[in-house]
Parts: C-alpha cells; sequence; structure tokens
C-alpha cells in the first residue's frame, strides 16, 4: 500500500473584515492587543509562506514534513525525495500547489518581507507592531523597467488586483492614527499609479 501523499501547505491570504476593523480602530487612536497580535502573525505566516514558495521555484523546495531543502531542477516529472525523513513528491505535484495564489515576487520583495518576519516579534508595543503591519501593507513589487509596480497587499490580503487597490484606498484613516501611517499612505498613492492604469486595462 502507498503512503498517502503529503502536500505543500501555504499560510493563506488575510481576510479584508480583519484589516478593515484594524484600521478602524486604529484612526480612533484605538490599539486591540489581540486583533494586532491576530492580523500581524497571519500576515507573518503568510510572508513565510511566500518565501518558502519563492524558495521552491527557485530551485530549493522545503519539505513540508521536515523543512529539509530539496534541489531539483525543474523537472515536473522527477522525484522530489528528503533524505531526512524520506517524504516524496513529483515537482509537477509539488508546484501546482503553488500556482495562481500569489506566492512570487522578486528578491526586493522577499527582503521586505523578511524584515517584517524578524522585526515583528520584536516589536515591544500595540503601536510599534500598527506601524510594521502598516508598513507592511503599503510596500511594492519593484521592476526596473517600471518602477513600483503590484502592491505586495495582493500577496497578503484576498482578493483581485483592482479589488484590493480599492480595499486600501478605503482604509480608515484620521488624526488618531498611528504616526507614520499618513507618510505610508501618500507614498501608496504616489506607488500606486501603474497598478491602477495597469488594472483598468484588464477589467
Amino acid at each position: 500500500m502507498r503512503p498517502q501523499k503529503i502536500l505543500p501547505k501555504w499560510a493563506p491570504r488575510i481576510k479584508k473584515h480583519k484589516i478593515q476593523k484594524l484600521y478602524e480602530l486604529d484612526a480612533q487612536g484605538i490599539y486591540d492587543e489581540d486583533l494586532i497580535i491576530e492580523v500581524g502573525y497571519t500576515l507573518r505566516a503568510r510572508c513565510q509562506s511566500f518565501i518558502a514558495a519563492c524558495q521552491a521555484t527557485a530551485g530549493l523546495a522545503p519539505c513540508p514534513v521536515c523543512e529539509n531543502l530539496i534541489p531539483h531542477k525543474w523537472d515536473k516529472a522527477a522525484l522530489l525525495h528528503c533524505d531526512g525523513c524520506s517524504w516524496e513528491l513529483t515537482w509537477g505535484e509539488y508546484f501546482q500547489t503553488i500556482q495562481r495564489k500569489q506566492l512570487s515576487g522578486a528578491e526586493p520583495v522577499r527582503e521586505i518581507f523578511q524584515e517584517f518576519i524578524e522585526k515583528f516579534p520584536q516589536a515591544k508595543t500595540p503601536r510599534e507592531q500598527m506601524f510594521l503591519i502598516d508598513r507592511l501593507l503599503h510596500q511594492f513589487h519593484y521592476n526596473l523597467k517600471f518602477s513600483f509596480t503590484r502592491p505586495v497587499a495582493i500577496n497578503l490580503i484576498q482578493g483581485r488586483l483592482r479589488d484590493v487597490i480599492e480595499f486600501m484606498d478605503q482604509l480608515s484613516f484620521g488624526p488618531k492614527s498611528t504616526p507614520g501611517s499618513a507618510t505610508n499612505r501618500d507614498e501608496w498613492v504616489k506607488k500606486s499609479q501603474y497598478a491602477r492604469s495597469w488594472g483598468q486595462k484588464n477589467k
């Protein structure tokens, strides 16, 4: 009897209503510590999955059982075998778990996500944690030809690109919002112009 296949599992993108509630409270100067922790660690798990998936597509697939890195050469029929725990799966089956899940991006994005992974647990106050969440959500992918392209929010928040942009635009904001969020918001508006134009062309 063949053992049951164990597929890689990737942390899902966060639901919009969690982010919306977080910003509604923040605009009132209210820090809901439980919600901040929930949102922060959900985003952190997603960032970790994003980096692991990128690592897999770059030729080192993390084993879903013991996290051992398995080198491969992008042959979909080739069998990935983990020397650490004997787990096996073809690269084609592994790659199917990554496709169409917003789990790809260049090195600058992975650096942004890695920074959040490291810094969020170190933040000592809800204000610091909220600032890190806000800064993360307002970052962008970067391309030398087009400058700032897709917002990283599409990799972190459920929805299509156009929907996520509209959602980010409508997040609550006010004089009592976390210090620094006004700057993040202004930068978001400037840097999102390419993504907005692309979204309009692809309705």
